[in-house]
């Protein structure tokens, strides 16, 4: 699985953050958000600040009984021209709460994989603030750069939860509609080394599974890291091949099915 190394990945929680209050400031914050439906940039705002809030609480608390996670959310600012500080504490108290020293500390962990809570926390909160970094900075019609490394970093995070005993659980459709007869899928980033650029996605009868490097597949979708983030992501469109930078090899519509089959909740 491709990792960030923990200190990158806290700078990259807070620079996104940044990144994101920006481009809401800009927006304003009754503007549609066209990628993700129903919300506006207030919505938005709120939901990244509560949320890192929220899993920096647990974090800080040691919290590994489900039962026991926080109940009451952070409070977002009625005045606008607040919002950036507001993120930016948010930002900085979840990267500081991801500290080397809890790293390996017991704290829930909500995907329920090998990972330590802390770990799986500090992935996620990154994966919230890029994605919803995008979704901002595509209300405000602003460009949108993201590194190659996060982004490699965010896809592996991605398919790890997609094929975790908790997205069985919780969201047996989506498992069941990603099973297969061995059907597989590759995504290949242009812009990251070889070993750590490469994903292939096996459908098996019992399951989905995933691993790391470069195989013979059904279908390869071949881009820019973070082109491949965002596509798998559904913010971007698989086909779009000037808006994406990615070209298709093979089986379109398996790679259309596999997205088609793997929102998140809050997506």
């Amino acid at each position: 699985m491709t990792e960030l190394n923990p200190e990158r990945a806290r700078q990259a929680i807070v620079e996104y953050t940044r990144r994101l209050a920006e481009s809401a400031a800009a927006a304003g914050p009754d503007a549609a958000v066209p990628t993700a439906p129903e919300w506006t940039v207030t919505d938005l705002v709120e939901h990244v600040g509560q949320t890192q809030h929220w899993v920096a609480e647990i974090i800080e608390r040691r919290i590994t009984d489900p039962t026991q996670l926080p109940t009451e959310m952070a409070v977002l600012p009625a005045d606008p021209s607040e919002w950036q500080a507001w993120l930016s504490e948010s930002a900085q108290r979840v990267a500081t709460a991801c500290s080397d020293d809890a790293l390996d500390a017991p704290v829930f962990n909500a995907a329920g994989d090998e990972r330590s809570g802390t770990q799986f926390w500090m992935s996620s909160m990154l994966n919230e603030t890029v994605v919803h970094g995008f979704d901002a900075a595509n209300a405000a019609n602003r460009p949108t750069d993201i590194d190659a490394d996060i982004a490699a970093a965010l896809i592996s995070n991605h398919l790890t939860m997609l094929t975790s005993p908790t997205w069985e659980m919780r969201r047996s459709e989506s498992a069941q509609a990603l099973r297969g007869t061995g059907q597989t899928l590759q995504w290949l980033a242009t812009d990251t080394p070889a070993d750590t650029g490469a994903w292939l996605v096996e459908r098996r009868p019992d399951r989905a599974t995933w691993q790391p490097g470069t195989h013979q597949a059904d279908v390869t979708m071949t881009g820019p890291a973070g082109s491949l983030l965002l596509t798998l992501t559904r913010r971007l469109p698989l086909t779009d091949h000037e808006a994406t930078g990615i070209t298709i090899n093979g089986d379109t519509t398996l790679a259309q099915h596999w997205l088609d089959n793997t929102a998140h909740a809050a997506d």
